[in-house]
């Protein structure tokens, strides 16, 4: 029997992702994504909302530290992964997060993109013949 471990989750950015480099120099971005459930039981209206912590490496980090702000709309795919480790008191600690292996942005266009300068034609100062 084969296993599987595949996540998709659409939420909000709850805080501003924090890149970082491995000590191979690889990126690593970390953020929370708030993931809100609503429903009606007995006329009445319902909300939970889902906090989970992710992490992306690689180019992925680098794009969503710099496009990615709190509040801010996003898909993301992944896995589930549990992390252990001991605090500074001895205690085993552990807590899941979603490895993000592909995401997309939603809503409107990335502010450092739409701010970006357009690309200029060459004048004929510029064309080197």
């Amino acid at each position: 029997m084969a296993n599987f471990n595949k996540v998709i989750l659409l939420g909000n950015i709850t805080r501003d992702p924090q890149l970082s480099y491995l000590p191979s120099q690889t990126p690593l971005c970390e953020f929370g994504l708030a993931v809100n459930r609503k429903w009606v039981k007995d006329g009445e209206k319902r909300e939970e909302v889902c906090f989970i912590d992710c992490v992306c490496f690689g180019k992925s980090a680098e794009t969503l530290n710099q496009y990615v702000h709190k509040g801010d709309p996003l898909l993301v795919e992944g896995r589930l992964k549990l992390d252990s480790w001991e605090d500074k008191s001895g205690q085993k600690r552990s807590k899941h997060r979603v490895v993000v292996e592909t995401f997309q942005f939603l809503g409107s266009k990335p502010k450092a993109q739409s701010e970006a300068p357009a690309e200029q034609a060459p004048t004929g100062d510029d064309i080197p013949f």
